[in-house]
C-alpha cells in the first residue's frame, strides 16, 4: 500500500527510501550485533505507511481495534508476547521514524528544508521521462497503425 499510495509515480523516491533505510539499518545493526535485518526493514516500511495514513482503522486478530500509527507498536508487542527480542522491531521503528521525520515532518516546519533528496541518477534510471508535447509518433506507432484509405477513390 505504501508503494501504490505515497510513492505512486515516484519509483526513484521509493528506491531511495530503501537505500536510505538499508544503509541506516546496516550501521545501527553493527552496534547491536544484528545480521538479519529483514524484519527490521519490514517494520520500517510499516512505520512509514502507518504515519502517512493516521486515520486508517486497523484490527489485530479481531481482538484489538486501533488506528494505523499504533500498528508498529502492536506488532512489537505481539513479538514480545511470543518471546522474541524486540531489538529488531525497535531498530525498524527508529529507522522508519528518522526517514518519516526527515521526509515529511522537518520540511514542513517553519524554516525547515528537505534534507533527503533523491539523487538525479536514481530519477534518471527509475522514473519515466515526461512526455514531449511536440512528439509526433511514426505511423506504425500510432493507435490503429497506418492511415489507410487516404488515397484516391476507385472509379471516381
Amino acid at each position: 500500500m505504501l508503494e501504490e499510495g505515497s510513492f505512486r509515480g515516484r519509483t526513484a523516491d521509493f528506491v531511495f527510501m530503501f537505500l536510505f533505510g538499508g544503509f541506516l539499518m546496516t550501521i545501527f545493526g553493527l552496534f547491536v550485533s544484528l545480521v538479519f535485518l529483514g524484519q527490521a526493514f519490514t517494520i520500517m516500511l510499516v512505520y512509514v505507511w502507518s504515519r502517512r495514513n493516521p486515520y486508517v482503522r486497523m484490527n489485530f486478530f479481531g481482538l484489538l481495534n486501533f488506528q494505523a500509527p499504533f500498528l508498529p507498536w502492536v506488532l512489537m508487542g505481539f513479538s514480545l508476547l511470543l518471546g522474541n527480542s524486540i531489538i529488531v522491531d525497535l531498530l525498524g521503528i527508529a529507522v522508519g521514524h528518522i526517514y518519516f521525520f526527515l521526509e515529511d515532518v522537518f520540511p514542513n516546519q517553519p524554516g525547515g528544508i528537505r534534507i533527503l533528496k533523491t539523487p538525479s541518477i536514481l530519477k534518471a534510471i527509475f522514473d519515466t521521462p515526461d512526455e514531449d508535447p511536440n512528439y509526433n509518433p511514426l505511423p506504425e506507432e500510432r493507435p490503429g497503425g497506418f492511415a489507410w484509405g487516404e488515397g484516391q477513390r476507385l472509379g471516381g
